[in-house]
């Protein structure tokens, strides 16, 4: 067995572990901190400061946030801000590297990777957007070979050729937090930040023509978005749910007929279908991005293409066809902590090996 690693994983610089700013990172970065743990290594986290985190050392570092790189543009520049919690974070990075064998970055933002090759040991990179903003895309395709992973092939594709040399590591989740769920209430669900990437005015416009009500959960990021979208859908039965703890949040989702993903962005991964899934909850989703991948048509769900609301509103007539059971062993098989911690141990052992 190979020895254990000091691994220091640097969170997102947009918000505070726990705030929910940073969307998906956070549970990817809490479930990935405790399998990596599980496998010997020590594990450290950088974060900024408030973060609340579980079972591992947080070193909460003050500063402002920084912008939500995917919200600024194809063309925009990364911001400098003054202050900025990014900068103090990679400073602290430097001060306190010789502790560690290797750094994990979670950021999206381009001061890590041009850091990255100042440092003394090795920076991994796990991107978690795809081809969003130029700047960004030119510095991930430059960076060292092997460095760069990201959570499914659609993800690495919109980097041109350059993905084709990514590390594809998925995602992995606690299976202890999310119960199955044999049956269900006849509602639909739909998961994520409340923002126009993720396409909640499809999944209301889906609702109201099956008829049947849709549970919103996540982070109330646009209130003037969720308006509108309500107010251009009469006819939808929907409720927001709220942003809610992993356990509260699989509790609601288990009892949902399907979930709905109807992403109008090129989604990285797309956690919450797997979080169905683990809950015995099929989906419907667009074939688009990381979604399309996570579910298997027709046996934990259904694919249908991106944007056609007909076609998804034909597959939720068709959800009680899906077995609960086979949805919750893919999980169980694919999407697990501990297979994802192994999965990134032998990336990470890659990386340091490549490291001059």
């Amino acid at each position: 067995m190979s020895a254990p690693l000091r691994i220091l994983i640097a969170s997102t610089p947009v918000g505070p572990l726990g705030s929910g700013a940073g969307g998906g990172v956070e549970l990817t970065l809490s479930n990935l901190a405790a399998g990596l743990r599980g496998l010997g290594h020590g594990v450290e986290v950088v974060a900024p400061a408030g973060s609340v985190l579980s079972g591992a050392l947080v070193h909460g570092i003050p500063g402002r946030l920084q912008p939500q790189m995917q919200t600024l543009g194809r063309a925009a520049e990364a911001p400098l801000v003054a202050d900025a919690v990014l900068a103090g974070m990679w400073h602290w990075v430097g001060e306190q590297q010789g502790r560690f064998d290797a750094v994990i970055n979670m950021a999206y933002d381009a001061l890590p990777f041009e850091l990255g090759p100042t440092l003394s040991i090795p920076v991994a990179h796990w991107v978690s957007m795809g081809s969003l903003n130029v700047a960004m895309d030119r510095l991930i395709t430059a960076a060292p070979a092997g460095t760069v992973a990201v959570h499914s092939r659609a993800q690495a594709r919109t980097f041109g050729p350059a993905g084709e040399g990514f590390c594809v590591l998925g995602n992995g989740f606690d299976m202890g937090q999310y119960a199955f769920s044999p049956g269900h209430d006849g509602v639909l669900g739909f998961a994520g930040r409340i923002a126009p990437e993720k396409g909640l005015e499809d999944a209301l416009a889906i609702a109201a023509r099956t008829g049947k009500p849709l549970k919103a959960w996540g982070l109330m990021q646009d209130a003037a978005y969720w308006q509108a979208a309500c107010a251009d859908a009469p006819r939808a039965q929907v409720s927001y749910e709220g942003f809610l703890p992993t356990a509260a949040f699989a509790q609601g989702l288990g009892r949902c007929q399907g979930l709905l993903m109807t992403p109008k962005w090129e989604e990285a991964f797309g956690n919450v279908a797997a979080e169905a899934l683990a809950c015995g909850v099929p989906v419907v989703a667009y074939a688009r991005g990381g979604p399309a991948e996570i579910t298997l048509d027709g046996v934990t769900g259904f694919v249908v293409p991106a944007d056609d609301i007909n076609g998804a509103a034909a597959a939720v007539g068709r959800l009680d066809a899906i077995d609960r059971r086979a949805c919750r062993s893919r999980a169980e098989a694919e999407y697990g902590a501990p297979a994802l911690a192994r999965r990134v141990d032998a990336w990470l052992r890659r990386v340091l090996a490549g490291r001059p």
